[in-house]
């Protein structure tokens, strides 16, 4: 059997509280997620990030739609 999805998202704002450690954001359809996990410490970091105030978590604004 075949299946065929067409689809059209428009998504105005998009807000994420927080991506952690195999974690999954997807918006749309995917055949299959594989699930898979790399940790890599490129910056040699020794603890975790300093936490910041609510006010100041940056935003992205998403464009119009085209």
């Amino acid at each position: 059997m075949n299946l065929f999805v067409s689809q059209t998202i428009v998504i105005q704002q998009l807000k994420v509280d927080g991506i952690q450690n195999s974690s999954v954001l997807q918006i749309g359809s995917a055949g299959m997620i594989q699930p898979i996990s790399q940790l890599y410490n490129t910056g040699k970091y020794t603890g975790p990030a300093p936490q910041i105030a609510p006010s100041e978590v940056p935003t992205v604004p998403l464009g119009p739609p085209s």
